[in-house]
């Protein structure tokens, strides 16, 4: 199933085809696909080239680790993304390696590099879901995440499925027109709130 976004203005076909399903197929991702993910997400742009991404990843191929992340989703996830054939979490390294010191960019960095995996994954004909719902304390734990590292969002990788075997909640969801806010509500010019007129 494909949802590309009804653009005000033409973008790439990448971005607009980028969208977050939560029907997935069980068949396995091919471990060079799986691989390639990983290596968009290495070239993502980051402050001081410190690169503080770090990646939890887990198919049913290790159905062990697969229930580990699994198991930190929240129920409302939990329900769907078990389906997805893999499951990957996000880690944001906190400090510099080399000072030590609070890198202020990291969550910022790490969003970046996430979202090449993501376009990464819509490029080879996959989805990718990110999901906020998950349970930190549980991952920080159960997945043995270091002090000075922070859980940032699980996301579920895998080929688009079928919405009819979703909850009919969900697959309502699943259907729905895509909306985003109008982009004059969040480009200004130069001051705060005032309206960027060559947006017009």
């Amino acid at each position: 199933m494909e949802k590309p976004a009804p653009t005000d203005v033409p973008i790439h076909d990448l971005l607009a085809r980028r969208w977050s399903p939560r029907a997935f197929d069980g068949r396995p991702v091919e471990r060079e696909k799986l691989t390639s993910l990983f290596e968009a997400a290495r070239w993502a742009p980051s402050s001081n080239n410190e690169q503080p991404w770090r990646f939890l990843v887990a198919t049913r191929e290790q159905p062990e680790d697969f229930e580990r992340l699994l198991a930190c989703l929240l129920e409302g996830n939990r329900k769907w993304a078990q389906r997805a054939p893999v499951l990957i979490l996000s880690v944001a390294s906190l400090n510099f390696e080399e000072s030590g010191k609070p890198n202020r960019h990291a969550f910022h960095d790490t969003g970046l590099a996430a979202e090449n995996l993501v376009l990464q994954a819509s490029a080879l004909g996959l989805a990718a879901h990110q999901m906020a719902g998950f349970d930190v304390e549980k991952a920080r734990a159960d997945l043995r995440i270091p002090q000075g590292c922070e859980p940032v969002a699980m996301i579920a990788v895998g080929y688009p499925g079928d919405p009819d075997r979703l909850p009919e909640y969900l697959n309502q969801r699943e259907l729905a027109p895509r909306r985003r806010n109008p982009v004059s509500t969040f480009v200004f010019a130069g001051d705060w709130g005032k309206p960027a007129p060559y947006l017009a």
